[in-house]
C-alpha cells in the first residue's frame, strides 16, 4: 500500500535536505512505496532550488507551492491533501522534529491493524521529548488535557502534527475549515467525532537544528479555541450527520 508524505515547508531550505534523505533512507529500508510530498508554503529562501537539487537523488519526490493569498500551515497541509497519489497519508514536519523511524512504526501499525488513522503521543512515558519550550510544553500539556477531558477520550497529545490518515478518512473529513496549526487539531477530532478507527502509539520529539518554529502561541489561542468548539459542536449536536458510513 503507497504511503504519501506530506511534508510543508516555510523557509526550511536548511533542513529539508537531511529531512527528505532521512526519511527516504527509513522507507527505501523497509521496503515501502512511498510518494514525498513537500508543500512550499510560499517561502522567501531557496527551498524550489533545493527541491530540484535533491529530486535528482531522492526517488519519487515532488512540491507544490502554496500561492498567496492562501498561506499558513493549515492551506499548506491541505494543499497536499487534496494532491496526495497514495492510500494513505502521513503529516510530517519539515524540521526532522518528527523521528522518521516512528514514520515506519505509524505505517506498520495501520497496515497490522487496518484502522483508519495512527496518532502519535509524544508524552507517553515511553518516548524521547528533547529541547520542548518550557512555557510551550505547559500550556501543551493543559490544552491536551483539556481536550481529552471535553471529547471523553483518553488521547492526550491531539495538538501532535504527526499522524497517519488512510485516504477514506481524508476524504471522510473534509471540508477541512483551518488555515493555520489548528488544522493539527481539527483532523483528529474530526475523525474521533465521525467515528473512524485509530490507534495511538508514541512517537519522539526532537527541537528542530535550524531556524525557529513559525507556531506563535498568542495568535494561535482563539484559532484553537474555535476549532475545538466546532468539534463539540459536532459531537453533541450534530445527531450523527457526519458519521463514518459503514
Amino acid at each position: 500500500m503507497k504511503l504519501s508524505v506530506v511534508i510543508p515547508a516555510y523557509n526550511e531550505a536548511l533542513n529539508l535536505p537531511e529531512t527528505l534523505h532521512t526519511i527516504y533512507r527509513e522507507l527505501k529500508a523497509n521496503n515501502i512505496e512511498y510518494e514525498l510530498l513537500v508543500v512550499n508554503d510560499n517561502s522567501g529562501d531557496n527551498t524550489i532550488e533545493i527541491l530540484e537539487g535533491l529530486k535528482t537523488v531522492i526517488p519519487n519526490l515532488t512540491w507544490l507551492t502554496n500561492h498567496p493569498p492562501h498561506n499558513g500551515f493549515g492551506y499548506a497541509v491541505r494543499l497536499g491533501l487534496e494532491n496526495f497519489s497514495g492510500e494513505c497519508v502521513a503529516i510530517v514536519m519539515a524540521d526532522l522534529s518528527d523521528d522518521p523511524k516512528d514514520l515506519i512504526k505509524f505505517y506498520s501499525v495501520f497496515m497490522e491493524k487496518q484502522v483508519d488513522c495512527v496518532f502519535g503521543n509524544r508524552f507517553s512515558g515511553k518516548t524521547t521529548v528533547a529541547g520542548y519550550p518550557k512555557k510551550k510544553l505547559y500550556i501543551n500539556r493543559i490544552v491536551n488535557r483539556v481536550i481529552g477531558w471535553a471529547f471523553k477520550v483518553r488521547y492526550y497529545d491531539c495538538t501532535n502534527a504527526f499522524k497517519l490518515y488512510s485516504r477514506n478518512s481524508i476524504e471522510g473529513l473534509k471540508p477541512f475549515m483551518s488555515p493555520h496549526f489548528n488544522l493539527t487539531v481539527e483532523l483528529p477530532l474530526k475523525a474521533i467525532v465521525r467515528g473512524y478507527s485509530y490507534a495511538v502509539i508514541p512517537n519522539s520529539w526532537q527541537n528542530r537544528k535550524n531556524g525557529t518554529s513559525n507556531l506563535k502561541i498568542r495568535e494561535m489561542g482563539s484559532r484553537y479555541f474555535f476549532i475545538i468548539l466546532y468539534c463539540l459542536i459536532e459531537k453533541y449536536f450534530s445527531r450523527g450527520d457526519f458519521k463514518k458510513k459503514w
